[in-house]
This record gives structure tokens, C-alpha cells and sequence, in this order.
């Protein structure tokens, strides 16, 4: 997952090496800085790759800028989009949406790329809006791993693993050893404890993502006790104590909405 795009944004990839991979553009280069109590100090950054938006010509984005305000518009999103991003970390869900939401009113080309508004909404159990966000991100960038995942886990909600899977999201092949696991694991089913036994003795950061997706992969079973064992584990893991990485807060964040102490 990254950040949200604006139409001529800036590409960067100075993520970390094992950053977020859901799409759109970035604010800083340091991944998600710690937020105070709950969460360790915060710092504003947009995640993971900035892909730039080939829909939009210069020439079409100045069209679109004329008429909707122009690039005070773009920036106002952007600062919204900020916002949405601490407040998530912080804990505060419904604020965070509202922020997102209120960025797409001032850009509405920003829709296509929010996929942390996809993230706040199943945390909301607003699970249908969330799928369609995670839809529409993965119609921009069909390479996504990680917004096919999050897609399935609203719609599994909403219909049962077993439906949901039917209408699994075919994405490209993830560079990330873990969450190719991850993904196939969604996909046909398979066994989390696999999943994070494979990776137990690897990197911090694929331990980590192991941890978080086996925990995930259990609520859309709805085993919440196994749920719940695998996602503080990510928490408590190095990576997910000290990391900035979005995920790291998220896991976080996931924990104090099924009130789960860490």
C-alpha cells in the first residue's frame, strides 16, 4: 500500500526495504513514525510507492485545475489526507475518514488511491464500502497485493470466507517472499501457522507481515482467539514496536478496536 496520488504527483520510492506495498503517493520518506499514547511518537509520512497516475496528461491535470480551483485544491486533499493518516495511528478511526472523505470532495481524483480509507472503513465494519474502495484501488494498480488481501477480508465479512474467495482479486506477483505466501494463502485457503512458521527466523519485517496476515486470516474464519494470539505477536514484534511503517500502526489500531490488550 503507499499514500494517496494526486494527478502529477511526485514519484518516490524511498521506502523502506520492506515498506507497505498498497498504492498511491507519499509524504515523507520515513514510513509511519510512532504516535503518542496509545501508539510511540507520530511523524506525517504517505506510505510506500508513489506510482504516478498515467490517466491524467499535464495537459488534462491543468484542465481539471482550472476548473475545480486548481492546485490549491490538490494541496488541501493532500493536507487531509495528512491528517486522516495521524489520526488513523492515533487511534481515532471515524476521524480519519472523515479527513479522507473530506479529501475527495476537494480532489476527486484522490478516490482511486485511498487505500487507507479502504483500511479505516472495515475498522468501522462499513465492510462494502471498504471492498469497493479496495476495488476501485486495485483497478488503478492491478500489481497490489495487499488491497486484494484487504478487499477479501471486507467481503468476508459481508458473505463468508468461502463466497468472498469467489470473488478474489487476481493481482500480479508480489516481490515480497512473505506476502506471496500471504496471498495464495487467501486465495485457495490454507494454514496461518504455516504461514508464520515459514517466516519465524527470517527478517523482522516478514515475521511481522507473517503475524499480522495469519491474525487476519483467522477474523475472516472468525476465530477470534487465534486472531487475536497472531496480531499482538506482530505487534510485540521488534518490527512492529519500532518500525514507522502504516501496517505497524494498524496492527495497533486493530487491537484497541477489538480491545486486546498488548
Amino acid at each position: 500500500m503507499a499514500a494517496p496520488r494526486i494527478t502529477t504527483p511526485v514519484t518516490t520510492n524511498t521506502s523502506t526495504p520492506f515498506h507497505h506495498s498498497l498504492s498511491s503517493p507519499s509524504f515523507s520518506t520515513s514510513p509511519f513514525p510512532k504516535t503518542p499514547h496509545p501508539f510511540p511518537t507520530i511523524t506525517i509520512f504517505t506510505p510506500h510507492k508513489l506510482h504516478r497516475n498515467t490517466n491524467f496528461s499535464t495537459s488534462v491535470s491543468g484542465i481539471w485545475d482550472a476548473i475545480t480551483g486548481g492546485a490549491d485544491s490538490s494541496r488541501q486533499a493532500l493536507i487531509a489526507i495528512r491528517r486522516g493518516m495521524v489520526l488513523f495511528r492515533q487511534g481515532d478511526v471515524a476521524g480519519s475518514v472523515a479527513e479522507f472523505d473530506n479529501a475527495m470532495k476537494l480532489d476527486p481524483r484522490q478516490k482511486a488511491y485511498l487505500w487507507q480509507r479502504g483500511l479505516s472503513l472495515y475498522y468501522l465494519d462499513r465492510f462494502e464500502e471498504g471492498a469497493e474502495q479496495f476495488r476501485i484501488d486495485v483497478a488503478q494498480n492491478p500489481n497490489d497485493t495487499e488491497e486484494s488481501i484487504w478487499c477479501f477480508l471486507c467481503e468476508a465479512q459481508l458473505y463468508g470466507a468461502a463466497e468472498a474467495r469467489k470473488k478474489f482479486l487476481e493481482v500480479g506477483r508480489d516481490p515480497r517472499p512473505v506476502m506471496r505466501d500471504a496471498y495464495n494463502m487467501f486465495r485457495d485457503g490454507g494454514d496461518p501457522e504455516k504461514l508464520v512458521d515459514a517466516f519465524s527466523k527470517g527478517r523482522e519485517s516478514e515475521y511481522f507481515y507473517a503475524s499480522l496476515y495469519a491474525g487476519l486470516y483467522y477474523e475472516s474464519q472468525n476465530e477470534a482467539d487465534k486472531a487475536k494470539v497472531h496480531i499482538v505477536a506482530s505487534c510485540k514484534s521488534p518490527y512492529g514496536q519500532r518500525s514507522d511503517d502504516y501496517m505497524a500502526s494498524l496492527a495497533k489500531v486493530h487491537c484497541l478496536c477489538r480491545n486486546w490488550e498488548l
